[in-house]
């Protein structure tokens, strides 16, 4: 499982109301370029997020559900990006010295990438989730007050 956190300059709830926008999805997660429809019902539980993953013209259609959203704390989704497969990601938010620290938890549970040995996946995932990290601080930052 990749493991990454990084301290924000905004609160909790300033964090919660992007992950609650899923318009900004392609905002803030790396590899994901385009939304295509948010569910009505976003963010609650089983409502999907209907992107595209890539760059054109090599975009492939995909989603993203709710498994739990429990805000001001913590928010588990799992993404799908065929063929590569699936994973779980969790993110746990808590207030801290003034602001917010937020920890992104990836992990690959269904497809191709549970073959891939952890020692590659990792890395990979953790490089890729400290980028989606410093973008959501600039949506969540920028968003705050």
């Amino acid at each position: 499982m990749a493991k990454n956190v990084r301290t924000m300059k905004c609160s909790p709830d300033d964090v919660f109301r992007v992950l609650a926008d899923g318009w900004l999805y392609p905002g803030w997660v790396v590899g994901a370029s385009r939304m295509r429809d948010v569910d009505e019902s976003w963010p609650q539980p089983g409502a999907e997020l209907h992107h595209s993953v890539g760059v054109w013209p090599a975009l492939l259609d995909d989603t993203t559900v709710v498994e739990e959203w429990s805000p001001p704390n913590r928010m588990v989704m799992r993404a799908r990006g065929w063929p590569i497969g699936e994973a779980r990601v969790t993110l746990r938010v808590r207030a801290y010295d003034g602001g917010s620290m937020v920890r992104i938890d990836e992990e690959p549970v269904k497809g191709p990438a549970t073959l891939v040995p952890s020692l590659i996946t990792t890395p990979l995932l953790r490089w890729r989730n400290s980028e989606t990290l410093h973008r959501l601080a600039y949506l969540a930052e920028g968003r705050a007050g």
